[in-house]
């Protein structure tokens, strides 16, 4: 690893950032334990977190893991509150890059859209459209690729430092879901295809951003491929409208 930084790295550990991404982090979490650990000598610690970035030498720690229904049951995966702050700190920087490249109607984690949003596009192209097919992904967090998601990544981010921090996100989220991953073979799979990384922890920051860059060449092909004007995509949930079945 080169150890100068590169600008997008030096926006990622600035001061201001990691300010910035405590308090996002710590938004309605003000409460809680790790959250007042971690607020206690506040700039000590976000001083070493800085340091431990810089220098190359930042490890995740463990998640905890639980259950929830919602309706349906899912396995949420909570990131230590530094890691947390770490997670807001590149997404800061990053989002802004993918933002420009993703479709009007993808509607889920995205500053000025959300669910609220999703339903009144969904009521309107119900109310211009006779037919609609809606579509969800089996598993989609558990079956995310490792390999196919950082590719996706890399054409956006090209910097080495930013990547070895992608990198050690997602390293640190890998297996934690392997249990709840059947392998699903499809055209072109080798052998090894069953060994490669897949799963994205259910409560990070970072799996909530990059579903949606994973998923963003889906909504371009339905899009262009498909010329599917009134599409909307909430998550994994889709739905596409035409006035023919």
């Amino acid at each position: 690893m080169n150890t100068s930084m590169s600008d997008a790295f030096s926006q990622v550990t600035a001061w201001e950032n990691l300010l910035d991404a405590y308090r996002k982090a710590a938004l309605g979490k003000r409460g809680r334990e790790s959250t007042a650990r971690f607020e206690h000598q506040l700039a000590d610690r976000l001083l070493a977190l800085q340091d431990e970035l810089r220098q190359f030498r930042y490890r995740p720690g463990a998640y905890h893991h639980f259950q929830i229904h919602d309706p349906k049951q899912r396995l949420i995966s909570a990131a230590p509150f530094r890691d947390r702050v770490v997670h807001h700190a590149l997404c800061n920087v990053i989002e802004p890059r993918f933002e420009n490249r993703f479709i009007f109607d993808s509607y889920a984690n995205r500053l000025g859209k959300g669910t609220h949003r999703a339903v009144a596009r969904l009521q309107h192209f119900a109310r211009r459209y006779r037919y609609v097919l809606r579509l969800d992904i089996v598993k989609h967090f558990p079956s995310i690729d490792h390999a196919i998601l950082r590719h996706i990544l890399a054409q956006v981010i090209p910097e080495d430092d930013m990547l070895w921090l992608v990198d050690k996100i997602l390293e640190s989220g890998a297996g934690v879901l392997s249990d709840e991953y059947t392998m699903v073979w499809f055209p072109g799979d080798d052998l090894f295809a069953a060994l490669r990384p897949r799963g994205l922890p259910i409560g990070n920051l970072t799996s909530q951003f990059w579903s949606n860059c994973y998923l963003d060449p889906v909504d371009h092909f339905v899009k262009r491929e498909l010329r599917c004007a009134a599409y909307l995509r909430y998550v994994d949930d889709f739905a596409l409208f035409s006035g023919s079945k």
